[in-house]
């Protein structure tokens, strides 16, 4: 495969700086079509993977959702960016046992985690995207660190004003560039008298996913959880990052070698599936959403073989300074669905 970083340069070389989004697109997809990323032979690790109890968690609320809504005999089980299978095998055990054998249909572009999910899941039917995923049954989505990955557009203050932040050259080194456009109209009104230095974020990938899960939870009925690593309410500032080998990098070298992900903005996700008429449930930090389910119960039960293995598991998934507050669930549902559990009271999206 030719080389990434040459080709981004030579185009940069011809045209200019580039987009910030599109420097982060096209590292990604080099990057997931080229490796299996997870674990600890990998880069990064889910907690799908860190234990068990994290899907067996998500597979009693679909249960519960799924049971609650009158146990439809047809329902889809969606998961995008599905990494080797672990969430749904473990959700899918669960929900098995009660009587839930949904459809299962996975959104993944890599020909190398596509065949790790195969090995789970011989009978799934795979997608490219959300588009060409059945519409005559409900839905029941999970999206587990999703959305993280997805390119993000940067909006800069200079002393000229807003500005796109774009991707150039310095030398042969890739470097952060303030673009040449006036973007002000495009920041929201109360950010835009900040200092000089200030970053937007958007992801305007992320608002088509959550505008067609949305409409899809309003059409055919069901309800989706997106779990990922974020932030509620909105914020201002950078959080581009990029992760090899467990440790953080830098984002601008070596691009299609590393995991480039932003924090999720989890209110503008929620609005997005609201205006197509989805309910949103809430917005949790995954240590509370966890705890709700029965996991402190379950951790219990598993603690009676492997005490130490289980605890830190435990302690990593639902911990304040771990995973337990920085990763959120945000709970959406078609019109006629229950709520499901975890999301009491419901956050407010406004």
């Amino acid at each position: 495969m030719a080389d990434l970083s040459e080709s981004l340069r030579r185009l940069i070389a011809m045209q200019g700086p580039i987009p910030l989004a599109l420097y982060m697109a096209q590292a990604n997809a080099h990057y997931y079509s080229t490796r299996d990323p997870l674990g600890a032979g990998g880069d990064f690790i889910t907690a799908p993977e860190i234990s068990q109890m994290f899907g067996e968690m998500v597979g009693v609320w679909i249960t519960d959702v799924w049971r609650r809504a009158g146990s439809p005999a047809r329902v889809i089980y969606a998961e995008p960016g599905p990494g080797r299978g672990t969430l749904a095998r473990d959700a899918l055990r669960v929900a098995s046992r009660f009587g839930l054998m949904p459809e299962v249909h996975f959104i993944e572009g890599s020909p190398a985690l596509r065949r790790m999910q195969a090995e789970a899941f011989p009978q799934a039917v795979w997608h490219e995207d959300l588009s060409t995923l059945p519409e005559d049954a409900p839905i029941l989505l999970v999206a587990n660190e999703f959305l993280d990955a997805l390119p993000v557009r940067q909006l800069a203050k200079t002393p000229q004003g807003w500005r796109e932040r774009m991707v150039g050259l310095d030398g042969d080194r890739f470097v952060p560039v303030a673009g040449g456009l006036p973007m002000d109209h495009a920041v929201p009104a109360p950010w835009r008298e900040a200092e000089a230095g200030a970053i937007v974020e958007t992801c305007p990938a992320a608002a088509a996913v959550m505008g067609e899960i949305g409409a899809r939870l309003v059409a055919q009925g069901g309800a989706a959880l997106i779990i990922d690593y974020g932030y509620a309410p909105r914020q201002m500032g950078s959080t581009f990052q990029a992760l090899r080998a467990h440790a953080h990098v830098d984002p601008f070298e070596a691009p299609g070698e590393a995991d480039l992900t932003c924090l999720v903005d989890f209110v503008t996700a929620a609005q997005v599936a609201q205006a197509q008429g989805a309910r949103v449930m809430g917005i949790a930090g995954q240590g509370g959403w966890l705890m709700a389910l029965g996991m402190a119960e379950r951790a219990a039960a598993l603690a009676k073989v492997a005490p130490d293995e289980t605890q830190a598991a435990y302690h990593r998934l639902t911990a304040p300074d771990q995973m337990g507050v920085l990763f959120k669930v945000l709970g959406l549902a078609g019109r006629e669905w229950p709520d499901g559990a975890g999301f009491a009271p419901p956050a407010p999206v406004s």
